[in-house]
């Protein structure tokens, strides 16, 4: 899996998190978060060979992690700043569906396709789509990749910016 497919993986998982359960503190929710990945990484790593509910000591992140955050991180804080804008822009076009029986999971991978789409212009638009239709197969359903597909579209043909290059 490439590392952008990875950090939009985890972003997704944030925002899914955080649009159940708000945080008071986001910064604080951020490392708490990254540590939680690294963590299960590490465990996994062991496989099991560490007992339940044994303190795992956190070494130092990797360059795989840290580029990975790196990139996660600004999408999820985007995503957060105009969740507002982009949930209007989800309503608009989610006809016949209210916006609160979205799936939670589709509702974020929408989100975070559609803060791409409108606020970063070194994603070309397809890019966005294609990331978030293959995450909805992954972490929902087969339906919700042609359901998160149909909105994305609508919402790409109103883009005054090609679809397939970087603006």
């Amino acid at each position: 899996m490439g590392k952008r497919r990875e950090a939009r993986e985890r972003a997704v998982q944030f925002l899914f998190q955080h649009d159940l359960n708000p945080p008071s503190d986001l910064a604080a929710e951020l490392e708490q978060f990254w540590n939680s990945q690294r963590t299960a990484a590490i465990e996994e790593e062991k496989s099991g060979m560490a007992t339940w509910g044994e303190k795992v000591e956190l070494p130092p992140p990797t360059a795989e992690e840290a580029e990975t955050r790196l990139f996660a991180e600004p999408l999820i804080k985007g995503v957060l700043l105009h969740r507002d804008a982009i949930d209007e822009q989800i309503k608009k076009h989610a006809k016949n569906w209210d916006f609160h029986r979205i799936a939670a999971v589709d509702r974020n991978i929408m989100r975070l396709a559609i803060f791409e789409m409108l606020h970063r212009e070194d994603i070309p638009p397809v890019v966005s789509i294609n990331e978030a239709v293959d995450i909805a197969k992954k972490f929902s359903t087969q339906d919700s990749g042609k359901f998160v597909n149909g909105i994305l579209d609508k919402i790409k043909g109103e883009l005054m910016r090609p679809a397939r290059n970087v603006k």
